[in-house]
């Protein structure tokens, strides 16, 4: 049986990693997980931007997942929005990528273009 502190230290860190998955009005992650983007490793991916966020101690950036965009030749699909901003979508995102993603684009603010899906062609 766990005593009251434990419980209440429990409860505090479930709320902090439940909290990553809220809107808040801060940038979000958006990974696209359909069964296309699923199959090409979307679950890694998602992992991969969670246990960065943690790791970096970022708890104001919201992350979803969605379904797949029709562009199943380029997944696993990640988009960035942020608040007032044009949402940027990267293509073929693996786990390395994701953790530069959140590096440059999230924390610093510089998109990584090379990686960037250009939609409107």
């Amino acid at each position: 049986m766990r005593s009251l502190d434990e419980l209440k230290k429990l409860k505090a860190k479930t709320q902090k990693e439940i909290s990553t998955r809220e809107k808040t009005g801060k940038p979000t992650i958006i990974v696209h997980m359909g069964t296309c983007g699923i199959a090409n490793g979307a679950r890694e991916v998602l992992n991969a931007a969670l246990a960065e966020l943690k790791e970096r101690n970022l708890t104001d950036i919201h992350v979803t997942q969605t379904g797949c965009p029709g562009l199943c030749h380029l997944e696993p699909l990640v988009t960035i929005s942020e608040p007032g901003k044009k949402p940027c979508v990267y293509g073929k995102v693996s786990v390395e990528n994701m953790k530069r993603i959140i590096l440059q684009h999230v924390v610093n603010g510089q998109p990584v273009t090379e990686w960037l899906v250009n939609l409107e062609k």
